[in-house]
């Protein structure tokens, strides 16, 4: 049965695009013949996007519902073109018709219908929050990082917007975790929607940006990290992860991306949802209103981990219910920074250390820099730190070369007095510090830290004995995880 209903990715493009969803296909066409900037296109692309009545008036809706500079109502297309510029005018233009195209599907089950509006305003929501998410970048990059952000899943979008069988058996599936559900997709199909989600921007030209987004998950670039990030946020809103320390983490990332602290962000998330509801009934999408949620608090988690709740428990309790919560984490995320945010945090919580910090290994293995820091709190701390390897004889070194953990209960101590620089001087404090390295695929990738910055303060034996179990056991779950 399934075996007949079955249809490559190459069908699925060409139907999708040419019989589901040919409206996209058509104003993705007449929108491609006009360049991003080129003014005196303007007149030829007003006339273009006047041709369709629905669209022009969508257009000055959205237009006079979008935070700008100060100025009168927008009554023309053409000066829309000029106050917000030919991409942003792009763009209106096709998410108007993404969303009136998938609106318009018919024949859905109601579980089909509300993964569809689901997974709509998700992506709705996602374009605004990756366009938040770069302020200070050029008006161009932040419409491309919008529509890039806003369709990167169009894959899966489309697919549910199509009456067909393998929908009809993949929606009873629907309430798996996320991963697991994609592999069951996946497994059914024959390809992933990743590949669905290419093979439909090429189809549409819509820009180089998403397309590299798709083909490189894992790229550093900012614009690259804000998709992703973007998405991953608008997801765990809309559906909050089991762990609260795995939405914890995405915020995390998008603070350091944006520089600022979680309290602010928090504040612009707030800012942005108001606005993508106040968009989604200018673009006559308010049927999606109720899926744009507010952030989720902590009874929204089924395992909000309570800092509180720790320190009543011995220590012992303590580690062993972080050595379960990593070790279920590996059913749920291949995401290296949510191991490493839930031993850190759980780390200086449960060991009380004063900093509890991840170090990455550059790649020239030549220094290391602080990337994660958390408190006894489990309050994640700035830490603007970079330790050099090269050249001399010191901790770090040591500990990369010998590959093992090392406790420091004095930086006086003559053991290792040759190990001890001027950084790490400034590092320790006076007090004491263990350290331990993290490997992926048997590589070493970086060191955790733990400290007491008081003298008066010292790491028990018994304590230093927990973090090298923990430290262990991380890299056996990020072995797991490794690409192979």
């Amino acid at each position: 049965m399934v075996a007949k209903i079955k249809r490559t990715e190459q069908q699925w493009v060409r139907i999708l695009s040419k019989n589901e969803l040919p409206a996209i296909t058509s104003v993705a066409t007449m929108l491609d013949k006009f360049s991003d900037n080129d003014t005196a296109s303007i007149p030829y692309l007003s006339k273009a996007i006047l041709h369709d009545q629905g669209l022009s008036s969508c257009l000055l809706k959205v237009v006079n519902n979008t935070p700008r500079i100060a100025v009168s109502r927008v009554n023309t297309v053409s000066r829309a073109a000029i106050v917000l510029g030919i991409r942003a005018v792009k763009n209106i233009c096709l998410t108007s018709k993404v969303l009136g195209g998938l609106l318009a599907s018919q024949n859905l089950s109601p579980e089909i219908h509300h993964r569809l509006t689901m997974l709509m305003a998700n992506a709705f929501y996602a374009g605004l929050l990756a366009k938040m998410m770069v302020p200070n970048h050029s008006e161009d990059t932040q419409e491309q990082v919008y529509l890039a952000a806003m369709m990167y899943n169009i894959g899966e979008t489309s697919f549910w917007s199509t009456p067909n069988e393998c929908a009809n058996i993949l929606i009873k599936e629907a309430g798996l975790p996320s991963e697991k559900f994609q592999q069951r997709c996946e497994q059914l199909l024959s390809f992933d929607f990743n590949a669905l989600s290419i093979g439909l921007a090429k189809t549409w030209n819509l820009g180089e940006l998403l397309i590299k987004s798709l083909d490189s998950p894992e790229s550093r670039t900012v614009e690259m990290q804000t998709i992703s990030l973007a998405n991953q946020l608008s997801e765990a809103i809309s559906q909050p992860p089991e762990n609260k320390l795995i939405f914890d983490n995405i915020l995390k990332r998008i603070c350091v991306n944006m520089k600022i602290e979680v309290k602010f962000l928090k504040q612009r998330i707030e800012q942005t949802r108001e606005l993508a509801i106040q968009l989604l009934s200018a673009y006559g999408a308010s049927i999606l209103e109720h899926h744009i949620k507010p952030l989720p608090v902590a009874s929204d988690f089924i395992n909000p981990v309570s800092s509180t709740f720790l320190l009543e428990i011995s220590k012992e309790r303590a580690l062993l219910t972080t050595v379960k919560s990593l070790t279920q984490l590996c059913k749920q995320s291949h995401n290296i920074n949510d191991y490493l945010t839930l031993t850190l945090q759980q780390s200086a919580i449960t060991l009380g250390f004063d900093r509890c910090v991840f170090w990455m290994l550059s790649a020239d293995r030549k220094k290391i820099e602080a990337r994660s820091c958390y408190d006894k709190a489990g309050n994640l701390q700035t830490l603007h730190r970079c330790l050099h390897i090269s050249n001399n004889v010191n901790l770090i070194s040591h500990v990369l070369e010998m590959d093992k953990a090392i406790i420091v209960e004095s930086p006086r101590d003559p053991k290792w007095s040759t190990y001890i620089t001027i950084e790490l001087t400034k590092l320790v404090a006076g007090g004491t510090i263990c350290l331990a390295p993290v490997k992926l695929d048997n590589k070493i990738i970086g060191i955790v830290s733990g400290q007491h910055l008081s003298e008066c303060e010292k790491i028990s034996a018994d304590d230093f004995s927990q973090f090298c179990f923990l430290i262990e056991h991380l890299n056996i779950c990020l072995s797991f995880i490794a690409p192979r």
